[in-house]
């Protein structure tokens, strides 16, 4: 009677038919083994060589060394050849500057002096101490004109016109005594001395009293006083650089009103001249 064949016999099958293989290549390896032991020689046990370097390393090194030494002698002659061509330049320049030079020295050289009989001396005319003296007050007397006239610059120099500053007090002082001492034909010599010390004294009194003014300003006033006289000067500078006639003359009505507020506190007073000048203009006159 035939067996029947079982999946599960099949099975255990194969994993006998694989066991088989696995231990004929085993045995095989094994065998390829031991043929290689009997063919290969026995080894030699390891040690260390220590190799010196080869011809090329030091040749290389002495090219290096080469290269290095030639570029540098290059640099050096390169250096030396320019400082030769160099030198030559230089001096032809010079040369070229100082005939340019002496050239130019030669063409604007004065011409040599012609001897002869000597030139008469003429003697420089006489100057009358008196003559000068009433020029130097001429001016004087033209430059406090020109003061009392002009609002602006009394504004901003009113201690110029303040008496009670002792330099303006002293110029006061001595122009009313050369003014005194002015006269259109020549005094007598006793007068004429008189006058020229009065004049010269008169001038620098004059001098140091605008030196103090300038330095003072308006810082001998109060702290309002001070911004009025700011004020007016602004006002007073709009008028004369505005060309519309109706703010021109706003202008001076408004720095007219300030100046009588600035008198009645009783430290500030504009010279007549200058205040008639801003009356006229506050009324719609132009200002001489």
């Amino acid at each position: 009677m035939q067996q029947q064949w079982h999946p599960h016999n099949y099975a255990k099958y194969i994993r006998h038919v694989q066991h088989i293989q696995h231990q004929h290549m085993r045995q095989v390896r094994h065998v390829r083994h031991i043929r290689h032991q009997m063919v290969r020689p026995p080894r030699r046990p390891y040690r260390v060589v220590r190799r010196m370097p080869g011809p090329f390393v030091p040749l290389v090194v002495l090219l290096g060394v080469g290269a290095v030494v030639l570029v540098v002698m290059t640099v050096v002659a390169l250096i030396v050849f320019g400082l030769f061509l160099l030198v030559p330049v230089l001096a032809a320049g010079l040369a070229v500057r100082a005939a340019t030079k002496q050239r130019h020295q030669v063409r604007t050289r004065p011409p040599a002096p012609v001897f002869g009989p000597p030139r008469p001396m003429v003697a420089p005319p006489l100057v009358d101490p008196w003559r000068r003296a009433k020029h130097d007050f001429a001016r004087l007397r033209q430059s406090y004109a020109a003061y009392e006239c002009d609002p602006l610059a009394v504004l901003r120099l009113p201690a110029l016109a303040d008496v009670t500053v002792p330099s303006t007090a002293r110029f006061i002082e001595a122009f009313a005594e050369a003014q005194a001492l002015d006269t259109d034909a020549p005094p007598p010599p006793a007068h004429r001395g008189q006058y020229l010390v009065a004049v010269e004294r008169a001038c620098r009194a004059w001098a140091a009293a605008r030196e103090a003014a300038e330095r003072i300003q308006s810082s001998h006033l109060p702290e309002q006083e001070r911004v009025l006289v700011d004020r007016i000067v602004r006002l007073l500078t709009t008028a004369r650089d505005s060309d519309n006639d109706a703010e021109r003359l706003v202008a001076y009505a408004k720095a007219r009103n300030d100046l009588i507020r600035l008198e009645k506190t009783g430290r500030f007073h504009l010279p007549r001249p200058a205040k008639a000048m801003i009356d006229s203009a506050s009324r719609g006159q132009l200002p001489a």
